[in-house]
């Protein structure tokens, strides 16, 4: 393996991946601040462009002063309704009965505008059937977007719009709303599974607080039935004045106590230690909330089932350094891909090597962190290297780590610390 120069990004202000996530948002995750909810607001006023060719018909169409006023208030109340509804949405704790006045209003101001000031205001079918969509439940969503279809064409017929356009603004109307209904199903998927991520981390932690309730159960229910047992015969020898004897029991019992210490240090260290599973969900989570999508393999928790404790543990924590460092430096990173190889030395011995890569911006040209100098001490001690620098083409930042593949040591007694039963 070659050894490569170790780089860092610079450390930046605290706080700044998850300034950088809070100005984001993405279908379907929750809206915790003004400034997500401000961004979200402005993506959906984009999809309101086309309501120029109603605004155009306004002042082009030889509308009359009173006509004029009425379509501009028509407007203006449907874009404040509009905004309403994405705002009622975003909420915690949505008001479902705003959301439907909200949107009753909207037909009713696409019914009447187009009544009073012509086709071009057909275009406002479209955004109700959107928003129809939006709130309506899902086993009822295709009954009420034919019904919004059939509303548009049937204002299109009575305000002579023509064939052609009737049949265009009720398709789309109806289309647009189906495709909002797609999106409502996915991102209901979304949230589906940001809380299955959530139970795959909780029961990741549960289990390895289980595996150590095991051990301790295991280390001390022996060990303290067998304290107990010398201490009685301890008690008794002395009662019958065999002091050497009683001695004995007592030397015993130090023994075993002092042996129990030591398991249940043991077994304590093992609970420390991160596992590959655990960093993984934990990963999933942390990247998530950065904007970042994290491409694993299914199998990669289990990729190396006869590694000692000591080396997963050296990657469980290179997982967690180069998260961290996507998280907190990774400006700009859409993508980390972590991926498990194995390789060989010079002198025939075989390594595990997890590898971790982002798309960001890359290292630069900026000295090793305190972070990454303590992961290549912890590396070093199982016998492992540590490489790091920028991605493919230069692109990104590529964190390397290498352990030998060593066989667990055969357990004796209780279950070997971090290796659960």
């Amino acid at each position: 393996m070659s050894d490569a120069r170790r780089t860092h990004r610079p450390d930046g202000p605290p706080g700044e991946g998850t300034a950088r996530a809070s100005f984001m948002n993405v279908p379907g995750s929750p809206v915790e601040t003004r400034r997500q909810l401000l961004v979200k607001v402005a993506w959906m006023l984009l999809w309101m462009i086309y309501l120029a060719y109603p605004a155009s018909d306004l002042v082009n169409g030889g509308h009359g002063p009173a006509g004029k006023a009425f379509g501009w208030v028509c407007l203006a109340v449907f874009v404040i309704g509009y905004v309403l509804l994405v705002f009622f949405r975003s909420q915690a704790r949505m008001k479902p009965r705003a959301c439907q006045v909200i949107v009753g209003v909207m037909i009713v101001l696409a019914v009447g505008s187009s009544f009073a000031l012509g086709g071009a205001f057909l275009t406002m079918f479209i955004y109700a059937s959107v928003c129809l969509a939006v709130i309506i439940p899902l086993k009822h969503a295709m009954r009420a977007l034919v019904g919004m279809a059939v509303l548009t064409a049937a204002t299109g017929v009575l305000v002579h719009a023509g064939s052609d356009n009737v049949t265009t603004f009720a398709f789309s109307a109806f289309l647009s709303g189906v495709a909002m209904t797609g999106l409502q199903r996915l991102v209901a998927t979304m949230n589906e599974l940001r809380e299955a991520r959530a139970a795959v981390a909780h029961l990741a932690a549960s289990e390895e607080r289980l595996r150590l309730a095991r051990d301790l159960h295991d280390l001390l229910g022996h060990s303290l039935s067998l304290i107990t047992l010398k201490s009685e015969l301890a008690g008794r020898f002395m009662d019958a004045g065999k002091d050497e004897a009683a001695r004995a029991q007592v030397a015993d019992i130090e023994q075993v106590a002092r042996q129990s210490l030591i398991d249940v240090r043991e077994a304590v260290t093992g609970f420390r230690r991160p596992t590959l599973p655990v960093e993984l969900a934990a990963a999933r989570t942390a990247l998530s909330a950065a904007q970042v999508r994290l491409e694993a393999a299914p199998d990669l928790a289990d990729a190396w089932p006869s590694l000692a404790n000591e080396e997963a543990g050296a990657l469980a924590w290179a997982l967690r350094e180069a998260v961290t460092n996507i998280v907190r430096h990774g400006e700009g990173a859409t993508v980390c891909t972590v991926t498990a190889d194995e390789s060989w030395a010079a002198d025939g011995e075989r390594y595990a090597v997890l590898e971790i890569a982002d798309d960001g911006p890359g290292p630069g040209k900026s000295q090793p962190g305190n972070g990454l100098s303590g992961l290549e001490e912890r590396l070093a001690l199982v016998g492992g290297r540590l490489e790091t620098g920028p991605g493919e083409r230069g692109r990104g930042f590529r964190l390397r780590a290498s352990v030998p593949l060593r066989p667990t040591a055969a357990p004796s007694g209780a279950a070997a610390p971090g290796k659960a039963r």
